[in-house]
């Protein structure tokens, strides 16, 4: 698709429904991975996943039509694997394994689809878009859910412009992100990949940005979270697990202070059974990073590495790293990968730093895919990226909570947020501006 004109694409809609998501494979590698695990071990936990605008100042409800909305969430819940994407799925080599997802789990997913939503809007300009239902059915409209909001508030300002003003608006984004991957190409040994699903543009814009990487890194540019333009680039899918998972097991410790501590590690146990080699990627702070490290068990210093999620990179790889010492192994043995809220300055500073120190791998997201600042011939504020998640919120019929590194990022019922800090602890939580 590189070569699809996506100014006169923007320009031409003039069909009824113009499908943002056309696959239940445009999603990340991390969900199917999830997915297969929540079958086998948790498929009937009932669960409900909302979405949250952590940007208050921007009134989705205004910007967004809300039968537009439906439209376009009522065209994923029409979509089906096909056959191609399950043999491709069954088929495929994935972290150097073959056939990683298994013939009973393919046949259950030759039959999925999307449930209901709940959508409505709420007196303070947003929408409240909530999904309700067992695990295994919910846990895929994270992503579609987050890819059509953020395309939807890209189209309407697209709809403002002429023909030669989205050649423009184009052609400035295009010459952007090449001067970002000129400057990236300079870096020896670097690893990266697009990470930009959940908050791209749109499909076609992220489609030309993973040709674009591919091109100007070349082997440098080791693949995409993104499975349907992995299997049409023919490119490796990358990801491995999310916070969802321990949100998910902590809920349903009940009351239980201790079940709720080993929460963490009683998932990574179970994705050990499940998955292993490259797949043993840690993410440490959903709860925060240092009550997990804290009580982390032994066994996890053989792991690959770790994905410091809401932490500065820096300081977030530099305690993994002292953790790694603790327990006597030599960081430039493991694997540290880094993606939040990444751009090139801070590839470039991360890079440098832990050079020869720790191999280091990044996923470049919202600022590799939805980075159209100063490139709109006209006033367009809704190309500018929110943050906006989809987040369990409640599991098992508790409250779920995500504490973070970040403050600014925890979600859940005050009450129960307040437990969460008692048991896990406050120690190297702080609070910072969240853009993306």
């Amino acid at each position: 698709m590189v070569n699809v004109d996506i100014a006169k694409r923007a320009y031409d809609h003039s069909w009824r429904l113009d499908p943002i998501v056309r696959s239940l494979l445009d999603t990340d590698f991390y969900k199917l991975l999830m997915l297969q695990l929540i079958w086998r071990r948790f498929r009937d936990v009932p669960v409900t996943f909302t979405v949250i605008n952590r940007t208050k100042t921007v009134r989705l409800a205004d910007e967004i039509d809300e039968a537009e909305l439906r439209a376009q969430l009522d065209h994923v819940r029409t979509l089906r694997f096909s056959n191609k994407e399950l043999i491709w799925l069954g088929g495929n080599t994935f972290y150097g394994v073959k056939q990683i997802f298994t013939p009973d789990f393919l046949a259950w997913l030759a039959t999925y689809q999307l449930p209901e939503y709940d959508l409505s809007k709420t007196k303070d300009g947003q929408f409240s878009l909530t999904f309700s239902g067992t695990w295994a059915d919910v846990t895929l409209w994270e992503i579609p859910a987050l890819s059509i909001i953020n395309e939807l508030r890209a189209r309407k300002a697209l709809r403002r412009m002429g023909r030669f003003e989205l050649d423009i608006l184009y052609s400035r984004a295009k010459t952007k992100l090449w001067e970002k991957i000129e400057r990236l190409r300079k870096l020896d040994g670097l690893v990266i990949s697009d990470f930009g699903t959940r908050r791209r543009h749109g499909f076609l814009w992220q489609d030309w940005c993973v040709a674009a990487m591919k091109a100007g890194l070349g082997q440098s540019f080791i693949g995409t979270s993104n499975v349907l333009l992995a299997m049409n680039n023919d490119m490796e899918a990358i990801g491995t697990n999310g916070h969802e998972l321990p949100m998910v097991v902590a809920a349903m410790a009940g009351e239980d202070d201790n079940a709720l501590r080993n929460a963490p590690y009683r998932v990574l146990e179970e994705w050990r059974q499940t998955y292993h080699g490259n797949l043993l990627i840690v993410l440490p702070d959903a709860f925060g990073t240092k009550a997990f490290l804290d009580d982390a068990p032994d066994w996890l210093a053989d792991w690959k590495g770790f994905r410091p999620d809401s932490a500065p990179p820096i300081e977030g790889g530099e305690i993994i790293m002292d953790w790694w010492k603790s327990k006597g192994v030599d960081p430039r043995d493991r694997l540290l990968v880094l993606a939040d809220g990444l751009d090139v300055d801070t590839i470039e500073q991360a890079h440098a730093h832990f050079k020869g120190r720790v191999r280091t791998s990044f996923g470049w997201g919202t600022n590799l895919t939805n980075d159209f600042s100063d490139c709109a011939p006209i006033d367009a504020p809704e190309l500018t990226p929110i943050s906006l998640v989809c987040k369990v919120t409640e599991a098992a019929g508790r409250p779920a909570v995500k504490l973070s590194d970040n403050r600014a990022k925890a979600t859940g019922d005050a009450d129960e947020v307040v437990r969460y800090q008692r048991v896990f602890g406050e120690v190297g939580r702080d609070q910072r501006e969240v853009r993306v």
